[in-house]
């Protein structure tokens, strides 16, 4: 087992040891560096990103059965390898690394972790550990979504007159700039402050989702959308049906209960379906590659450094957060 200088027997992290109670709850323990399994690999994290789902499953969304407390949160990391099991194949000491962590361990608000070598990837030069960070849950979501609409991101495909909620959030962001690598015209809803942010990733028209028109769905050009992403959990396919073309589509990522009980009774050509990510290392790696290139950028919200995670916590929790919360070691 091929280990970077001597590494310490114990490490700061952030745990809870119950459902709920939000920032307040989350406390600072000393435990032990975990060593790495046979096909694992420790990384000593520099930056983590924040997601929904981490306070989500906090507030009981998979209760009883996760997580198992006390519970160290936070599935996207981004950091360095400083030892690695005996049967890693890829993966060295010293490499610079981005994993998606299994959310039922999680594990990365932490100095360490231990990470399978298959959800861990290779971190390009020049890309640094917040913009990686950012990348894989709210990254991958956004790639397959717009994936399943068909979505070319080479050059060659013919795009269509596409609409995106939620377009200043983590996905969102990731989301519009994917888009417009796949040649759609992208209108994309948020908030009154983030319209500039948002057209300045991409897209061509951004509606004020507090305005007639924004609740309405309606740009300006009046024309209907062949699809319509949906990140926003308000989204409702009473509301989107009207704003689709004949045939039209919705992906929805945020799976609320109506919509998920509209995917199965809805017969007509304008579908609804229900998209839930997967981890997908050659997914991640494609998102690597294109912000290597300049294609696409990971939208920094704010920096926290370890020592005020509550600030992190809070600010993901607010619902406003302006692309992605980074917590820094």
């Amino acid at each position: 087992m091929a280990t970077a200088g001597t590494k310490p027997s114990t490490m700061r992290a952030v745990q809870y040891s119950g459902y709920g109670g939000g920032a307040a709850a989350l406390k600072y323990v000393d435990i032990p560096v975990p060593s790495p399994k046979k096909d694992e690999v420790l990384i000593r994290i520099e930056a983590a990103s924040i997601n929904p789902a981490d306070w989500n499953i906090q507030k009981g969304l998979l209760r009883p059965f996760v997580p198992k407390f006390p519970f160290i949160p936070v599935t996207d990391v981004a950091g360095e390898v400083v030892e690695v099991g005996p049967a890693v194949q890829e993966l060295k000491v010293g490499d610079k690394v981005v994993s998606k962590l299994v959310f039922w361990k999680s594990g990365g608000l932490a100095e360490y972790v231990a990470a399978s070598e298959s959800i861990t990837v290779a971190r390009p030069a020049g890309i640094s550990a917040a913009d990686a960070a950012g990348l894989p849950l709210a990254g991958f979501t956004a790639l397959q979504a717009l994936r399943a609409i068909g979505t070319k991101f080479d050059g060659t495909g013919s795009g269509s007159n596409i609409l995106i909620t939620a377009g200043s959030g983590g996905i969102g962001t990731y989301a519009v700039q994917l888009a417009k690598l796949g040649n759609h015209n992208v209108t994309a809803t948020c908030g009154a402050r983030n319209l500039e942010v948002v057209a300045n990733i991409g897209a061509d028209e951004v509606l004020d989702y507090k305005t007639p028109e924004g609740a309405a769905l309606k740009n300006s050009s009046g024309k209907k959308y062949d699809y319509i992403v949906n990140i926003t959990s308000d989204g409702k396919w009473s509301a989107f049906k009207p704003a689709l073309n004949f045939p039209g589509r919705v992906v929805d990522i945020a799976s609320n209960f109506w919509n998920f009980v509209a995917s199965i009774l809805t017969f007509s050509k304008k579908k609804l379906s229900i998209m839930i990510a997967s981890m997908e290392k050659e997914d991640l790696r494609f998102l690597l590659d294109l912000m290597k290139e300049g294609k696409l950028k990971t939208v920094v919200d704010s920096r926290h450094p370890f020592e005020k995670v509550a600030d992190a916590w809070e600010k993901s929790m607010s619902g406003h957060a302006t692309g992605k919360v980074i917590v820094e070691m």
